[in-house]
């Protein structure tokens, strides 16, 4: 693990890392145990991840934590992800306050059974004038559900005259997003050898750098999260620029 840290380099992390927390339920299937243990040991990943992005100075961590789509899963399931939502906030209060770590969410959260939003509500207040690491809960969220949302925003100050359509461009349509005050991410992760972006923050990760990994969620831990970011590191990021562009805007800076 320090052989992985050592190599990173501090002045270039990325401002704001988003993962796609997947493979609870088969971590559990492979050890013939319940879908739901899958979902409880992958709490122990949540807290390793948040500690050590807090701990190298990322300023942003998005975790995909529920979508819009896990609501069609079994109820036992769906029950028993709440459950864990309202036990995990009470115990990590501890790790996000000595951490000075603020609390978010983004997503549909009047869809929260009433005592998993006020456990939430709860914590975010607790958690405000902590000024360290952003950690963003993305709960019963989708990108198409935050879209739409936004178009009806928008449409709604057009009807009232607050907006004309002509007004409507790339910082207007971004400024009605859920994560209008936070920077897109820089890099995705997603675990458990799968391929897809899942509906996640597709506006916002444009230009992201994606990493994918075989290893399931909870076997997730602050040495996987060192692998991806200097994965990351090893990367030119280009913005559609030419790399020639690039080296040479680089040369210009350093001067």
């Amino acid at each position: 693990m320090n052989d992985l840290k050592a190599q990173i380099d501090l002045k270039k992390l990325p401002v704001h890392v988003a993962v796609i927390m997947d493979g609870n339920g088969r971590w559990a299937k492979k050890r013939g145990f319940v879908r739901t243990l899958g979902h409880e040991k992958g709490v122990d990943a949540v807290r390793n991840t948040v500690e050590a992005a807090a701990e190298l100075g990322i300023g942003y961590l998005t975790l995909y934590a529920f979508s819009t789509e896990n609501w069609n899963r079994p109820k036992y399931e769906i029950d028993a992800l709440m459950r864990i939502l309202v036990t995990s906030l009470r115990k990590e209060m501890k790790t996000l306050m000595k951490n000075n770590i603020r609390l978010n969410a983004i997503g549909d959260l009047n869809s929260l059974p009433p005592k998993s939003r006020r456990e939430l509500s709860k914590s975010i207040e607790e958690t405000s004038n902590n000024a360290g690491l952003l950690l963003t809960l993305a709960l019963s969220y989708s990108s198409r559900w935050e879209i739409v949302e936004a178009v009806r925003a928008i449409a709604r100050k057009i009807e009232t005259r607050e907006l004309a359509p002509n007004d409507i461009d790339i910082p207007i349509f971004t400024a009605h997003l859920a994560t209008h005050s936070i920077p897109d991410p820089e890099l995705v992760i997603r675990t458990s050898g799968e391929y897809r972006i899942s509906n996640f923050l597709l506006w916002q990760i444009a230009y992201a750098e994606l990493y994918f990994t075989n290893t399931l969620w909870p076997d997730f831990n602050k040495e996987e999260l060192y692998r991806a970011i200097v994965d990351y590191q090893q990367r030119e990021r280009r913005f559609g620029l030419t790399s020639e562009q690039i080296n040479e805007f680089d040369g210009k800076f350093r001067k």
